[in-house]
């Protein structure tokens, strides 16, 4: 072998043991504020990468709906098992939870939803959904996706966590209340906080978003069933309209916000539904309204229930109609409003700061949106958070719930690696803080 030659066997030896340190070295060697930016390094590595795509990729060909999460399970279940990390399973229907770690207190979770929506993808590529009428088109295969990517990254550094990170992949967040069915079970009742994560195209790849307080409103839905009398369209003296009193009642519904809610009082009232008549000339014997509201306080919340009640009754009434209310908090229960922790909120910020640097923290104003992350931040501290994903060099990208909604897969790694270092700065920012705590009777 020439000297050339030698030298150059010698320095790609040296590469391959230098990238096989990297991976595997301690993540406090040079302190806590390093443990985000190894994380990120790790998790951009090209297989580890590779590997994230494929399996977003896979769920996003096949999506399902709330609490029919079956083969999304199986998929988390089955690479869960590839890395050694323990679960249980079935939660909440069609949950998984995971467990990374000593199996003792300290707890900390990390959480995705894993529920599509009933919409048809106008995306044409070839990862394109296989379920006509069925999508994700709010990224929830990304967030699955991202937690086993953090999963696999705690599980390579399992002896440095001092405490368990609970991995909470939970089922149906659109509208289902999945997290209530989480919570209910039980098997977060130790738990010190919890924290999701949710992507955005209104940020860039790189940046992160929050606030501390009210972040998401709490939600409610209705239908209301006004009920007349049928008859010609052309002889209305004959009939009871419920057409023209449900038209009457939508109106009326806009007064609730613009002449009754304090204007500082973010609320909002939104009929999206109408169903009535299926010919030209008869007016129906029925109507069907639904629609949504939100506030971001419990008493204005409640206050609007009652008014939205009220005024359905009331006003079909005023034409001679009948109606009934109901609320569906069955099939789709209240959403509380989301309200992150203050304390949780600047560590969010200090890990954050020093994964991506300060400057790619975004304060963000309250979004009228909901999430059932809310009942976790009910029964313990919580902190709910934005990950960016556009790509300055395209065009804008579609918002979620739209047909047109798609990922930019290079922010696979920053939300996994963000996962990651939250629950492990956590767990040893308890141990510093609290060095002389001792949990042993607290484990799995």
């Amino acid at each position: 072998m020439s000297f050339c030659k030698w030298v150059s066997f010698v320095l790609i030896i040296h590469l391959l043991n230098s990238c096989q340190i990297s991976s595997s070295a301690s993540l406090t060697s040079n302190g806590f504020s390093q443990i985000p930016p190894k994380f990120l390094a790790l998790a951009k590595r090209d297989d580890f990468f590779d590997w994230m795509v494929g399996i977003r990729r896979k769920i996003h060909e096949n999506p399902e709906l709330g609490y029919e999460e079956v083969e999304t399970s199986r998929l988390v279940r089955t690479e869960l098992e590839k890395m050694g990390v323990s679960y249980k399973y079935p939660v909440a229907v069609t949950g998984v939870i995971g467990y990374v770690g000593t199996g003792q207190a300290p707890f900390v979770a990390l959480r995705a939803d894993m529920d599509a929506l009933a919409m048809q993808e106008m995306v044409e590529w070839e990862h394109k959904s296989k379920v006509p009428g069925k999508m994700h088109a709010c990224g929830h295969d990304a967030h699955t996706t991202m937690l086993l990517g953090a999963a696999k990254l705690l599980k390579e550094h399992q002896d440095e966590l001092q405490g368990t990170v609970i991995l909470v992949f939970q089922p149906a967040e659109e509208g289902g209340g999945g997290a209530k069915k989480i919570v209910e079970a039980g098997v977060l009742k130790d738990v010190s906080a919890i924290f999701g994560l949710h992507v955005t195209n209104q940020l860039s790849l790189g940046q992160v978003s929050s606030r501390e307080g009210p972040l998401l409103a709490g939600s409610g839905f209705f239908e209301a069933k006004i009920s007349g009398k049928g008859g010609h369209a052309a002889l209305p003296q004959h009939a009871i309209d419920p057409i023209l009193a449900a038209s009457n009642v939508i109106v009326s519904l806009q007064h609730l916000v613009s002449r009754e809610a304090d204007p500082l009082d973010s609320q909002v009232v939104t009929v999206a539904k109408f169903e009535g008549g299926g010919a030209f000339n008869v007016i129906p014997d029925s109507v069907t309204i639904g629609g949504t509201f939100r506030a971001f306080s419990t008493k204005s919340f409640t206050q609007l229930k009652k008014r939205i009640e009220q005024v359905i009754t009331r006003q079909a009434s005023v034409h001679m109609c009948n109606a009934t209310v109901d609320f569906l908090e069955e099939e789709k229960p209240f959403f509380p409003p989301t309200v992150n922790d203050k304390d949780l909120h600047m560590f969010f910020k200090n890990v954050s700061g020093d994964m991506l640097g300060t400057p790619n923290y975004v304060e963000m104003q309250p979004l009228m949106g909901s999430e059932d992350f809310s009942f976790y931040q009910q029964a313990m501290p919580g902190h709910f958070s934005f990950v960016g994903m556009q790509n300055e060099a395209h065009s804008p990208m579609a918002s979620p719930h739209s047909p047109y909604f798609e990922v930019n897969e290079e922010l696979l790694p920053y939300g996994a690696s963000l996962h990651a270092s939250m629950a492990t700065r956590y767990l040893l920012d308890l141990k510093t803080s609290s060095p002389n705590k001792s949990y042993q009777k607290d484990e799995l």
